[in-house]
C-alpha cells in the first residue's frame, strides 16, 4: 500500500499505468501465441480504457482537444435500472475523443510489448518462479532476477491442531478436561421457562 494517499497523478504515471495493465495480455500472447490469448485480461482492458477516457475528457491531457472538460457528470436513473447521459459534445468532437482514447490505449499496449520484448528472459524467470512458488514478493522477484534461489523454508507454517475433540465453536481454556460429546460440542443446558 502507498505510504500516503496521492491526490493527483501525472501524465507520465497514467501512461505507465495503462502500459502495466497490458502486461498480462501481452505476456500471454508472447508466450502462447495470439490464437491462444484468453479473456483473462478483459478487466485490465476496461480499466485502461476508462483511464484513457478520463485523461482525454476530464484531465485535459489530449493536445488535440486541449484543457477542456468533456464529461458532463449528468447522469439520471431511468426507471431504476438504466442510466442515460445527456449529450454535451458534437459528433465530430465525440469522434475525436474516441480517436484520442484509442491512441492512449494503443500507445500503452505498444510500450508494454516493447518492455516485455526487451526483458523476455526476465519474464521467463518470473513465470517459472510463479509456477513453482505461486506467489512472489518484490524481494523474491529481485532475488530470482539476480540468479539466486528463494528460500521459503523460514516462512511461518500452520500450527498443528491439538488432539481431542474438534468443534467450530470457540472455547475458553479452562485448564480442565471437558467430557467428550462425540465431537458435537458441549451438551446444551436446559433453559428455565419464563
Amino acid at each position: 500500500l502507498p505510504e500516503r494517499y496521492k491526490y493527483s497523478q501525472s501524465l507520465m504515471e497514467l501512461k505507465a499505468l495503462i502500459s502495466s495493465l497490458f502486461g498480462g495480455r501481452v505476456a500471454e500472447e508472447m508466450t502462447f501465441g495470439a490464437e491462444h490469448v484468453t479473456t483473462g485480461a478483459s478487466d485490465d482492458h476496461k480499466r485502461a480504457t476508462e483511464i484513457a477516457r478520463r485523461m482525454v475528457t476530464e484531465y485535459g491531457f489530449s493536445e488535440k482537444l486541449g484543457p477542456l472538460r468533456y464529461n458532463a457528470d449528468q447522469e439520471e436513473v431511468f426507471l431504476g435500472h438504466s442510466v442515460s447521459q445527456q449529450k454535451n459534445v458534437s459528433d465530430a468532437t465525440a469522434e475525436l475523443i474516441d480517436q484520442e482514447v484509442r491512441r492512449f490505449v494503443e500507445e500503452g499496449e505498444k510500450t508494454a510489448r516493447k518492455i516485455l520484448d526487451e526483458y523476455k528472459d526476465d519474464l521467463e524467470i518470473v513465470a517459472k518462479g510463479l509456477l513453482e512458488y505461486e506467489t512472489l514478493s518484490r524481494e523474491e522477484i529481485e532475488t530470482l532476477l539476480r540468479g539466486e534461489t528463494i528460500d521459503k523454508s523460514d516462512k511461518p507454517t500452520k500450527r498443528p491442531r491439538p488432539p481431542g475433540r474438534r468443534t467450530s465453536v470457540p472455547t475458553t481454556d479452562s485448564g480442565g478436561e471437558e467430557p467428550d460429546s462425540g465431537g458435537l460440542g458441549p451438551e446444551p443446558e436446559p433453559q428455565p421457562n419464563t
